[in-house]
């Protein structure tokens, strides 16, 4: 008879491998950061270099907003690989009396451009790098001086400044003029400027500033950029004038908003356009002028979600929560195969729909009250069933005879990896009064066109239009295109909740609503929620390039457990795993709690950066 002992030891070796799968699966849970906690103020984003400009607003007695629009100043000179001063920043801000304004900080299409001369235009170095033989038609260029719209950056944040901070644009810009005026470079930003330096050979502007004396600044050297020093330098001045002659603060922003759109800078923008053959004008400077306007919104369970309206990609986000309400969502497994199933497919909807029916609410009528509403939901969640859809399905609205851009006869061609769409960064802040601010900074990405000796690289936003006769995405002159940026504001009773955004172009409205999802219904707190596997759908028409589509396509975080894997193939979907360095969005999210803490999460494998204090 054997002893218990020696039982003990034959049962062993086969508890082993799940004793150590078990201990795997522990260490995966486990967080790698902590959330970063605060009671004053809290900041996430992109990079060091700007939550510290954030960081430097609290201490010196700054609201959220003046946090906010400092850490974008910042993450348009440091983050230069994605996003540029001439890029674009929509915002969504609560103040401190509870009311919610949206600020569409996307600029507009130059009033010469059309939609035919982009169709007949035959596509030139440098805007796509590889063409068929006598060139290609049909097609924005996704780089150079053609895609550009007015920098709608600028503005947005001196409006949120003038309106709902409390600091002077000197103040907010000073870490964003420090920066320029020397910053050490790091190891991403050197290697985007060596991989993109021969688009470079044809903007001497573009390689003086990103490749100084013929050298591409490597990791730990100073980088310096004194064109755009000097531009917030003189806007700064214009302010400082406008205060001296006894004007408010709010006046003197103005005035360095007019010295941008309607002086100098604009003139000197107007005239590199003209020299080089672009269509940007000092008229169309001129004429842009941004103001708060109110945000879309839904109750999900008891908490207000608001997002930018139809002239970006949020309001889909509100559809999709508005199908997922009908689900019991806490009752599945997080990340299991019909969890997932559930949310992808409500999300394949709700961006038929986005890729439908939305565009610049100035230039077309979007069926808004129907695509917001409950009951539209309702129907919609109607369509989900047990298998992937592998078909786009918008829905059938009356009055609005539009079809999906997949039925179009549209240019299906990869432009050169070097020139794709580079993507974005986050900002959100929240302070100890409930003043909330997120924005999705973007756009003039590397490799970009410098104008002139401004220092200002120009945005590549034009390419998210569409050439499509009759869509209300078509591009046309004075038109914002439908852009994929999409700051999340959230509240609960009234009271803050959470501020979250995230880069990731077409995947930034997935990420964030799992994120959502996961502090909601899971109880996740913020870095939990930043951290957990995510997935990702290309079954839509991409925002950017070419407007690829890719049916059936679900990407899933090489975390998420095989199991899941497996049920999800067998529902038809086309399922491949990716790293969890390489998920396509980096989202950060600063919570209000109950007890006054403020407290933060930052994607550790994006690189994003959470502090408080």
């Amino acid at each position: 008879m054997r002893s218990k002992t020696a039982r003990w030891l034959l049962v062993l070796p086969a508890l082993l491998p799940v004793t150590h799968l078990y201990s795997q699966k522990r260490e995966m849970d486990r967080p790698m950061r902590r959330p970063v906690r605060g009671t004053r103020g809290a900041v996430g984003g992109g990079s060091d270099w700007a939550t510290e400009a954030g960081m430097r607003m609290f201490h010196q007695g700054g609201n959220a907003v003046d946090a906010g629009v400092a850490s974008t100043f910042a993450a348009s000179v440091a983050e230069f690989s994605h996003v540029g001063f001439g890029g674009e920043a929509p915002i969504l801000i609560r103040t401190k009396e509870g009311k919610v304004f949206a600020i569409a900080g996307v600029g507009t299409m130059p009033k010469e451009a059309t939609a035919d001369f982009y169709r007949k235009r035959r596509l030139q170095p440098g805007e796509i790098w590889m063409m068929e033989p006598g060139g290609l038609k049909g097609m924005v260029p996704v780089a150079g001086l053609m895609p550009a719209l007015v920098p709608g950056l600028p503005d947005a944040c001196m409006v949120a400044l003038r309106d709902f901070g409390t600091k002077s644009l000197g103040e907010a810009l000073q870490p964003a003029i420090d920066l320029a005026d020397g910053m050490a470079i790091d190891e991403m930003r050197s290697r985007i400027i060596a991989s993109t330096r021969r688009f470079f050979d044809m903007w001497p502007d573009s390689r003086r500033v990103w490749i100084p004396g013929g050298h591409v600044p490597q990791p730990g050297e100073i980088f310096r950029q004194p064109d755009l020093a000097r531009t917030f330098r003189a806007m700064v001045s214009a302010e400082k004038h406008a205060l001296a002659a006894g004007k408010s603060r709010q006046a003197a922003i103005d005035a360095a908003r007019d010295y941008f759109y309607r002086g100098e800078t604009a003139r000197k923008i107007d005239a590199f356009s003209r020299a080089n053959g672009g269509l940007l004008r000092y008229e169309d400077m001129a004429a842009f002028h941004l103001k708060p306007e109110q945000p879309v919104a839904t109750n999900y369970r008891g908490y207000t979600v608001y997002k930018p309206g139809f002239w970006s990609q949020g309001p889909s986000m509100i559809e999709a929560l508005n199908i997922l309400e009908g689900y019991d969502l806490r009752s599945l497994p997080h990340n299991s195969a019909e969890y997932v199933h559930r949310v992808l497919e409500a999300l394949k909807l709700a961006y038929a729909d986005r890729d439908t029916y939305y565009g610049d609410p100035k230039f077309s009528k979007i069926p808004t009250d129907i695509l917001l509403s409950k009951q539209y939901a309702a129907e919609r969640r109607r369509q989900i069933g047990p298998k992937a859809s592998m078909e786009f399905l918008p829905g059938r609205i009356p009055g609005y005879n539009l079809k999906h851009p997949s039925v179009a006869d549209m240019v299906k061609f990869s432009p050169d990896e070097m020139l794709q769409a580079r993507d974005t960064t986050c900002v959100d802040a929240l302070d100890k009064d409930g003043v909330m601010f997120s924005a999705t900074p973007s756009g003039a990405w590397m490799p970009s066109v410098i104008a002139g000796d401004t220092g200002i690289p120009l945005t590549q936003r034009a390419q998210s239009f569409l050439l499509i006769p009759g869509h209300p995405n078509e591009l046309a002159g004075g038109k914002r295109p439908r852009i994929t940026l999409s700051p999340t504001l959230v509240t609960q009773g009234g009271r803050p909740f959470l501020v979250m955004s995230t880069p990731g172009g077409d995947n930034q409205d997935q990420s964030l609503l799992q994120v959502l999802l996961n502090v909601i219904e899971y109880g996740m707190n913020a870095q939990e929620a930043v951290e957990a596997p995510r997935f990702e759908t290309r079954h839509l028409v991409s925002s950017f390039d070419n407007h690829a589509m890719v049916p059936g396509d679900l990407k899933i975080d090489e975390r998420m457990s095989g199991q899941s894997f497996q049920e999800l193939v067998m529902m038809g979907n086309r399922v491949s795993t990716r790293s969890r360095w390489g998920v396509g969005a980096m989202p950060v999210v600063v919570l209000s709690l109950p007890t006054g803490v403020i407290e933060a999460g930052a994607d550790p494998f994006g690189y994003r950066i959470a502090d408080g204090w």
